[in-house]
Order: structure tokens, then sequence, then C-alpha cells
């Protein structure tokens, strides 16, 4: 129970993090990407709304090619079918807008059941389990009441500073990841920027 309440607050710290500095909104946008892909009825709303949009685009461009004044017939023809074929698209605009706020919602109540939910029922239920222990005396008494906060015994290390301490260590060497990770296509673009000035100034 320790080694995976130990792993279990690893990796919901990790999630958060992740989340945080991906963006809800980006992985939302993802999520519901990979949804279009699946046999449901809003991921086919979408793909209709793509081919009516398409289709609109068609018949415009068929539109303006045609003159109303020389080939009246012909115009008034292809208007009526673009406008209801623009009547359609913005039904399904609306289909589709309503299933991915529908969407989104469910995606923000299922990350914050898996991340914050599940992280506030473990510090509730395992309040008084140790995550891990050390020989009493190795550390002052106010350090260990400290280490064992709320509930746990002295010479514990509870679940909400283990939880506390994984958050507080993913965010600095996540961000030290990012940072490094950011500066390198920033640096390769300077260097390309200057071997450009250096090879225009040989010419």
């Amino acid at each position: 129970m320790i080694v995976s309440l130990f792993a279990a607050v690893l990796l919901i710290q990790t999630l958060l993090f992740i989340i945080n500095a991906v963006g809800a909104k980006t992985i939302n946008e993802i999520l519901w990407r990979f949804s279009a892909r699946l046999p449901l009825s809003s991921s086919k709303d979408a793909q209709d709304q793509l081919r009516l949009r398409q289709e609109v685009l068609r018949l415009k461009k068929e539109m303006n090619a045609v003159s109303a004044q020389d080939n009246f017939a012909k115009w008034a023809k292809i208007r009526r079918e673009h406008d209801k074929a623009m009547a359609a698209h913005d039904q399904k605009a609306t289909d589709v807008s309503a299933h991915r706020q529908s969407f989104d919602s469910k995606a923000n109540i299922a990350r914050w059941i898996m991340t914050s939910g599940m992280q506030m029922l473990l510090q509730f239920w395992h309040a008084k389990t140790p995550v891990f222990t050390y020989p009493r005396g190795w550390l002052p008494w106010p350090v260990e009441w400290l280490l064992a906060f709320p509930r746990c015994p002295y010479g514990a290390v509870s679940i909400n500073v283990w939880s506390m301490t994984c958050g507080t260590i993913i965010a600095m060497v996540g961000t030290e990841v990012l940072g490094i990770a950011q500066s390198q296509p920033a640096a390769a673009e300077k260097q390309k920027m200057a071997m450009g000035a250096g090879a225009q100034k040989k010419m």
C-alpha cells in the first residue's frame, strides 16, 4: 500500500504539472480531435460540417464565375444551392458547437476527478497512513511533527507533506526542462540568422 500510495501521489502531481504547463484548452482540443476520428455522432457531425463548408466554398466559387446578367438562370440555380448548403452548414455548426461545449465540460470534470479530486480523496482517506517512515529521534520533534502533519504518527511522512514535496520538486524540474527545451529552438534560429547575415556580408 505504501509503495502504491508513494507512486500514486507522484503520478497525480506529474499530471497536474503537465496539465498546467500544456493548458486545459490545448488538452481539450487534442482530445476533441482524437474523438473526431471515432465512430461517434459528434464526430459525424464535425465531418458533415467540414464537407458542407467545402461545398459552400465550391458553390460560391462557381457562383462568382457566372455572370448574373449574362446567365441569370444558371446563376440563380447555383445561388439557391449555395444558400441551401449554407443553411445546412450553419445548422451543423450549431450542433457541433453544442457537442463541443458538452465535450469540454465532461473533459474538465473527468480531468478534475483524475487529478485534484483523486488527490483530495487520497489525502482524506490516508490521512493517518505513512507514505514512508524513518527511525524516531533522527530529527527534532518540531520537524517530526511537521513531516507527520496532520494525523500521521511521529517518525512518518504524511501523504499531505509528500504531495506538497512532490509538487514543488516536479514544478522546479519541469520548469527547468521546459526552459531548456524552449531555448534550444530560439538559439538555433539565432545561429541561423547570424550565419545568414555573415553570408550576406561576404557577398
